[in-house]
């Protein structure tokens, strides 16, 4: 099979893969719960190819993103629940009745500002469509956190949830009263230690975690963008310990836990605040 630029070829590749016996063994036993992850994780390296500002590198991306449409579509299609033409057909669906400015019969063009209000107007709408075609007993109860999507990235989605109960005054009102939260959930962490509470330790690592989101929330942090810079910052530093453990030519594996600490306290004497807050490496 040779590639194309014809979107069917890639649909038929991932017909082949998904057939029985003569498929491929690791895609046939994927099912849409175990290649979720490797959807957002797709997501994530388009948006980190956008950031690099590396185009040939995005192509591959959003071609890798594409598979994983395919991918959900073809076993969707296995259980006679819609294919990859439905897909496309509910998204163009969309599009053309979300822009009736460009493709219905009107005069004249919307102002930006208007856009976004028959935007949200017509997406309120399709709200509405869905929520009516749903079993009575699936939207009995309307909650106010309904509206906040679960398949978005666990901190976005604390965020949300966050911001959804604070607009009724489910909230704290000072950053030192998240604080304190912190570190009583980081007290029942140890407490969960003591106990060797495997379970006790999970739910408690959670709750740490979403308070530490409500603490970025309440002091105006991104803590997607935080952690994002974070870990950037573990890699230079990590990388500092590599480099001059290379000059001695020694491996990682040949230093001690105590040699690799001194050499990341030096990383980061190395390093030095800018005006901004960031950090910036000594010249």
């Amino acid at each position: 099979m040779t590639p194309s630029r014809d979107i069917s070829r890639l649909i038929e590749i991932m017909a082949a893969l998904r057939t029985p016996v003569t498929g491929c063994p690791w895609d046939l036993e994927q099912n849409f719960a175990t290649i979720a992850p490797y959807t957002i994780e797709e997501a994530y390296e388009v948006v980190e190819a956008i950031s690099r500002g590396d185009l040939d590198d995005l192509c591959e991306e959003l071609g890798d993103l594409l598979l994983q449409v395919v991918f959900h579509a073809r076993m969707a299609e296995e259980q006679k629940a819609f294919a990859f033409g439905d897909v496309v057909e509910a998204i163009t669906r969309k599009m053309i009745r979300r822009h009736p400015h460009v493709f219905a019969d009107t005069n004249g063009n919307l102002a930006s500002s208007h856009v976004k209000e028959v935007w949200d107007r017509i997406k309120a709408e399709e709200k509405a469509e869905r929520a009516a075609r749903r079993p009575p007993e699936e939207i009995s109860h309307k909650s106010l956190l309904s509206g906040v999507k679960a398949g978005q990235p666990a901190l976005t989605r604390a965020m949300e949830l966050q911001r959804k109960a604070s607009a009724v005054g489910f909230d704290w009102n000072d950053p030192r009263a998240v604080l304190a939260k912190i570190r009583e959930e980081a007290d029942e962490i140890e407490a969960a230690l003591d106990r060797n509470d495997s379970e006790g330790l999970a739910e408690e690592t959670g709750d740490l975690m979403f308070a530490l989101v409500n603490l970025a929330r309440h002091v105006d942090a991104d803590p997607e963008a935080a952690l994002r810079a974070t870990n950037a910052k573990f890699e230079r530093r990590f990388a500092f310990i590599e480099r001059a453990l290379a000059a001695q030519g020694r491996t990682l594996e040949q230093a001690s836990l105590a040699e690799m600490d001194a050499l990341w306290n030096a990383a980061k004497g190395d390093e030095r605040p800018v005006p901004d807050g960031r950090e910036e490496a000594r010249s």
